[in-house]
């Protein structure tokens, strides 16, 4: 009877993994130059933030989904060097990698925003649990997630765990330093 159970219990496991990979891979969106800030309020109809986000955006950024842990985005995320990731929705300035560490839970970490001013937070009583929920201030699409003194030695013990596909990254720009002169002795 357990083993009835169980296989029953594994169907919709495995209906749900082969509908998922027919849908597009989701990517953190990377980007050569910072977009353009916004000064406002972002305010759209669910129509147009249809038709500048893929679903799997708009599925976190306006409906609060979560991204699946220690998926490419988290890979991708990790090797990532210097840069500052920004909204997705909007543009507006959210993190750089000065801010960020790896906290090894699945998704991109930081522990303070760069800009405080674009970033909101707010109790979320969803999930049966209490939490402190991320949104972008400009346009209140929906980031992720903070948690306060789990013991990380970085200056804030805070981790501000946020969806990668909420996220553009643009690397900083790789500029040789000037070569020094030869010192004279």
């Amino acid at each position: 009877m357990k083993a009835v159970l169980l296989l029953a219990a594994a169907i919709p496991l495995c209906a749900c993994s082969a509908e998922d990979t027919k849908k597009e891979k989701p990517a953190m969106e990377t980007a050569d130059k910072a977009p353009e800030q916004p000064t406002a309020k972002v305010e759209k109809t669910d129509e147009e933030w249809k038709k500048i986000l893929t679903p799997e955006q708009y599925r976190i950024l306006r409906q609060s989904g979560t991204e699946r842990p220690n998926g490419e985005i988290y890979k991708e995320f990790n090797k990532q060097g210097a840069g500052t990731y920004y909204c997705a929705g909007c543009g507006a300035e959210l993190f750089t990698s000065n801010e960020k560490f790896d906290s090894h839970c699945g998704w991109p970490s930081f522990y303070d925003p760069s800009k405080a001013k674009n970033v909101t937070t707010k109790d979320d009583f969803s999930g049966g649990m209490v939490r402190t929920e991320v949104n972008c201030a400009k346009c209140g699409g929906h980031l992720g997630h903070v948690f306060k003194g789990e013991g990380f030695d970085t200056p804030t013990d805070q981790r501000y765990c946020i969806n990668g596909v909420a996220l553009k990254f643009v690397p900083a720009k790789q500029e040789k330093a000037p070569e020094k002169a030869a010192e004279k002795k």
